[in-house]
């Protein structure tokens, strides 16, 4: 490869680059509509309706799971309002049928100018509905329906200074002498609910009954978002191969789920609801039989369903279901201590072998300076001190170019348009020479999947979202508000061309090579400054590692100016 081609190689992955990020402003822009109602189902105002009787819990065998539609879709929300506050959650339950009806995570912002607004992942308001609803099957009808109003003791629970954990009880009896306690438990520390339904069969004959939750929402972004950004919003599936001990995660976006819905019967796994930085999730014992299913709602937006195996609850005993949940962000450190292949919910798409070291080095220096900038400053030395001998043999590749760069002319002029023959005459050259043109590249054939990798870490990562850096720059996931960094930018990659020197290219290179780090300063004015801040590194400590390799290559006289 001459040096001509190496700099076309340059400019080519600089501009693969460029449609890469534009690739994901337009799928942000035009990537994703609003689900359309499925044919012959209501508009979304009738939703708040009464229920029918075709949205009631209906009877299921004692050998099956409920069928797809055990689960009704109700919502309609006159029960009487329970308030819950931990160190990390603001939860709000309804007394009719003991629905999670809001969840607010304390310590992430909505918006970084907005640090009293908490975000909202669960939300019963109209335009950010997301719901979980949950509850017990009757083999022969309902044992409590999601018109039924639960009793509990308080209106307000609070974790105490020094408690490890807070409980909501919430009570229900029917007429047939059986009573369902529905209890919520929240940790400290932790952004997991333990949610338990004890059926306490007070009667004369044997209950058959299965558990069930239901994650019902709209699409809505949880907090605001940085431009440029596309992120996935849909079901994430812990799905069981072939019935063996083997599991895969899958993901679906809500636009599929009409055309995919998901319907499967295994042993353990969970359900989520993902979007950008959070999810919410059921989690329901490993070893028990369940079936989950992910479709459209009837009414509006979309459901995610766990369905338990039912058991047999004899006369004058009883029996407790345990469902647990997980509310919150997508915290790396944690989530595979959850449940096994929670953590696949940060997805990195193909570059995950990458990303996951990449991240794994960051979250160690951020360990070491408590500081998300100084972590990506030291990562990006990491990454250079790691590619040092590539880019020494990149520009030892460059300087013996140059220096042969006559001879090399020589053998065009001299062999003309017989392009084999000169092919042939390079090559013995550079065999002659010892050297090898396509070492120029290898810097930047890494270059650019580690660029891509650590701006899905960046993109993905909910430790860096909203971190604070130095001075104006309060948001390692939003643009520079001042431009600074992407200026710096431009300019350190103007010097490096200037210290590469000039090489003979045709005009349109030439003018294209002028133009790229205007270009390039414009464009990264837009995105994350995480991001930019990672490229100016870098160019920086190009620029010095490329000014002290060009001193020792002049000590072995290699390096022309």
């Amino acid at each position: 490869m001459t040096t001509i081609e190496s700099r076309r190689f340059a400019l080519l992955a600089a501009l693969g680059v460029i449609l890469f990020l534009l690739y994901q402003a337009w799928q942000k822009d035009y990537g994703h509509t609003a689900p359309a109602a499925a044919a012959g189902t209501p508009a979304p105002v009738d939703a708040m309706a009464p229920p029918s009787a075709e949205n009631e819990v209906p009877t299921v065998a004692a050998d099956t799971t409920p069928a797809l539609q055990a689960v009704p879709e109700i919502k309609t929300g006159s029960g009487q309002r329970i308030r819950v506050e931990t160190d990390l959650l603001i939860a709000e339950l309804s007394t009719e049928g003991g629905d999670l009806r809001r969840v607010e995570l304390k310590g992430y912002p909505y918006a970084k100018k907005q640090p009293e607004l908490n975000v909202a992942l669960l939300d019963d308001t109209p335009e950010r509905w997301f719901v979980i609803q949950s509850g017990l099957a009757g083999a022969k009808q309902p044992v409590v329906s999601h018109k039924d109003l639960y009793r509990t003791a308080a209106a307000q629970y609070t974790l105490a200074e020094g408690a490890s954990r807070v409980e909501v009880s919430l009570e229900y009896s029917n007429a047939r002498g059986q009573t369902v306690v529905k209890t919520y438990r929240f940790e400290r520390g932790s952004y997991k609910i333990e949610l338990t339904h004890t059926l306490r069969n007070r009667s004369n004959s044997p209950v058959t009954t299965g558990p069930y939750v239901q994650l019902w929402r709209t699409p809505f972004a949880a907090g605001e978002e940085p431009p440029f950004v596309k992120s996935f919003q849909g079901l994430g599936f812990y799905e069981q191969k072939n019935g063996g001990e083997r599991y895969r995660f899958r993901k679906i976006a809500f636009d599929d789920l009409a055309e995919e819905p998901v319907e499967r019967k295994q042993t353990g796994g969970w359900l989520a609801f993902l979007q950008h930085y959070f999810l919410a999730a059921v989690i329901p014992p490993a070893g028990e039989a369940a079936t989950y299913v992910g479709k459209p709602s009837a009414s509006l937006g979309y459901l995610a369903q766990y369905l338990g195996a039912t058991q047999e609850v004899p006369a004058q005993s009883e029996k407790t279901f345990s469902t647990p949940l997980y509310i919150g962000p997508k915290l790396q450190r944690s989530l595979a201590d959850i449940a096994p292949g929670l953590e696949l919910t940060v997805d990195y798409g193909i570059l995950t072998p990458l990303s996951e070291p990449l991240f794994w080095l960051l979250d160690w220096f951020y360990r070491l300076t408590t500081n998300w900038g100084a972590a990506i400053i030291l990562l990006t030395l990491a990454v250079k001190l790691a590619l040092f001998k590539l880019s020494e043999a990149q520009y030892r590749s460059m300087a013996k170019m140059k220096k042969y760069a006559p001879r090399l002319q020589e053998l065009k002029e001299r062999y003309g348009d017989d392009r084999q023959r000169l092919q042939q005459a390079m090559m013995e050259l550079y065999k002659k020479e010892k050297f090898n043109p396509l070492a120029g590249c290898w810097p930047l054939l890494i270059q650019f999947p580690v660029f891509i990798a650590l701006y899905w870490v960046l993109l993905e990562s909910v430790e860096l979202r909203q971190a604070d850096f130095v001075f104006w720059l309060r948001d390692l996931s939003a643009p520079d508000p001042y431009y600074v960094l992407p200026v710096l930018f431009g300019l350190s990659m103007w010097v490096q061309q200037k210290l590469s020197g000039s090489v003979v290219m045709d005009p349109m290179q030439q003018r294209i090579m002028s133009l790229m780090p205007a270009m390039l300063t414009v464009f990264f004015a837009f995105f994350p400054v995480g991001l930019v801040l990672y490229w100016l590194v870098s160019n920086l400590i190009g620029i010095a590692q490329q000014w002290y390799i060009t001193r020792k290559l002049e000590r072995e006289g290699l390096h022309h100016r």
